[in-house]
């Protein structure tokens, strides 16, 4: 008799263990499957890289989107995943449960990051606004443009003019290596298209030396639909051996002794930047040139123009002659003072 009572207890305590088992298991799926009242909408979370699926699990639990971390910790290890989660920016809204939550973490459906590099700018300039940026893995910071090259495999004498100006988009964590990565190669593309469309009476002997013309003529343009004569007028210069003559190289070889005047006295400095007193183009870039640039720079229009000047309006004023220079200059830049 006694030895049934102990039979009943055992399955009585079973049973009993069944159905909270049972109760726990239903609990713990209603959860699962629950709309999630995120605190805000759209709801950002930052997986930065080597996160577990545990601290991002703290990170909602403590925000208040899940109960608690072993709601998804355990859901990623019954579904095999646990250790599959993406790093990146996300960003949820309220039609989600956690099993479709945990789904998109491990697929790395991230919220993209951007940012923009400004045509005319410089390399310095491009750095400066990437290591400003938080969403951006630093790997470079700390490396001299001559390390940057290298770790990127630059085969040019300056960082400068070697990416292109564009909007980016990535995931948030995303190395800065591989941003400039894509940037560099895509300059490289578009310059080697534009090479390969070039007029064939170009007075120019290498891809490099457009990049470099055109990034002068990006820095000389202040209305776009001025741009094809502005490059004219320098590759004229050039066929009949006559000095560019410039502001941006000079400014661009001053460097940081610029003060945003440029008097006679720095146009007479000789540096390897200054067009006033060296023949040709300067030894690299002086900044990212536009696709605008690029392509005036290779197939520049017919003109008789060797001179330009700013009217003041963003415009510019073309003279074939000397004469006809000056009295542009008397009559827009002298007037203007």
């Amino acid at each position: 008799m006694a030895d049934f009572s102990l039979v009943r207890y055992f399955f009585r305590t079973l049973f009993s263990l069944a159905v909270v088992l049972g109760v726990a298991v239903a609990a713990f799926w209603w959860w699962i499957g629950r709309p999630i009242a995120f605190p805000t909408t759209p709801y950002p979370l930052e997986v930065r890289s080597g996160a577990t699926l545990a601290s991002v699990a703290r990170k909602l639990a403590d925000d208040g989107v899940i109960a608690h971390p072993f709601l998804l910790t355990t859901l990623g290890r019954i579904k095999g995943v646990d250790r599959q989660i993406k790093a990146g920016q996300y960003e949820f809204d309220g039609t989600l449960d956690l099993d479709r939550l945990l789904a998109r973490l491990t697929a790395g459906d991230v919220t993209q990051s951007s940012i923009t590099f400004v045509e005319g700018s410089t390399a310095t300039e491009m750095l400066r606004r990437i290591a400003q940026e938080s969403t951006v893995g630093h790997t470079l910071a700390a490396k001299a443009p001559a390390e940057i090259a290298a770790t990127l495999g630059i085969d040019a004498p300056s960082l400068e003019g070697q990416f292109f100006p564009d909007t980016y988009f990535y995931a948030a964590g995303s190395a800065d290596r591989a941003l400039l990565v894509r940037a560099h190669k895509q300059l490289k593309e578009r310059l080697d298209a534009a090479w390969k469309r070039r007029a064939p009476d170009l007075p120019l002997a290498t891809p490099y030396e457009a990049l470099i013309l055109a990034s002068i003529v990006e820095k000389e343009t202040g209305r776009a639909a001025d741009r094809p004569m502005i490059a004219s007028v320098f590759l004229n210069r050039l066929k009949r051996n006559m000095r560019l003559q410039t502001d941006p190289t000079v400014i661009y070889g001053m460097g940081d002794a610029f003060d945003g005047n440029l008097r006679k006295r720095d146009l007479e400095a000789d540096t390897p930047y200054n067009t006033y007193t060296r023949d040709g183009l300067p030894p690299t870039p002086i900044a990212l040139p536009s696709q605008a640039s690029l392509d005036a720079v290779v197939d520049p229009p017919a003109s008789p123009y060797l001179y330009f000047v700013a009217r003041g309006d963003g415009t510019s004023e073309f003279s074939a002659t000397l004469n006809e220079h000056n009295r542009a200059v008397a009559k827009y830049q002298k007037g203007a003072k």
